[in-house]
């Protein structure tokens, strides 16, 4: 499978109009979805071998994207930032 990066606007196309109005009006989501591109680019360069990580650190920082991917999606269903 051809690597590839997971933006926000990848995983949630549905909601990329309100992905944009909480980016500019709700500081905590755009904090949220800096930190999970940050991530996603930082995954991507270990995956393509750009940058040396231990497995494990890997597999944290996967379980942290997961975990802010979580919370922006309940943050889109709401309809509302927390």
């Amino acid at each position: 499978m051809p690597l590839q990066y997971h933006p926000l606007s990848r995983e949630f196309p549905q909601f990329e109009a309100q992905m944009r109005a909480l980016f500019q009006a709700d500081g905590h989501f755009a904090r949220l979805a800096r930190e999970y591109e940050e991530l996603d680019k930082r995954i991507y360069e270990v995956e393509d071998g750009r940058v040396a990580m231990d497995e494990m650190e890997l597999l944290g920082l996967k379980m942290q994207r997961v975990s802010l991917k979580d919370e922006v999606a309940a943050m889109l269903s709401n309809g509302a930032s927390k």
